[in-house]
């Protein structure tokens, strides 16, 4: 018996179907734990990405993460804090990271 022919016997009784569902689940399986890391995990760069994505140009970015970060919120990421801020104020989201780039002492903490 080929290595080949070895490796397959698990397989060789599925489905169409039955092959696709544990495709699936093996891909499920595999990048699992990438998923996990980035729920877990960000960064400034990666947050003024995301901010660049809603409309604020790299400067507005910048500041916007910076308040957030201070504010130690970052980890709930900067477009949750913006987009949060922005229900609680009844604002646009545009106009919630603004008031966080004018404020002084912008009061974040209380938006979570």
């Amino acid at each position: 018996m080929s290595e080949f022919e070895k490796r397959r016997q698990h397989l060789k009784n599925m489905s169409e179907e039955d092959l696709k569902k544990y495709f699936w689940e093996l891909c499920d399986k595999a990048t699992q734990p990438l998923v996990d890391f980035a729920a877990k995990h960000t960064s400034p760069s990666i947050e003024r990405s995301v901010l660049l994505r809603m409309g604020f140009n790299s400067l507005e970015a910048k500041e916007i993460v910076i308040k957030i970060n201070e504010a130690g919120l970052l980890g709930k990421g900067a477009g949750n804090v913006i987009y949060k801020l922005s229900e609680k104020m009844n604002i646009s989201c545009y106009k919630a990271g603004k008031w966080i780039i004018t404020e002084e002492n912008p009061d974040l903490k209380g938006i979570f």
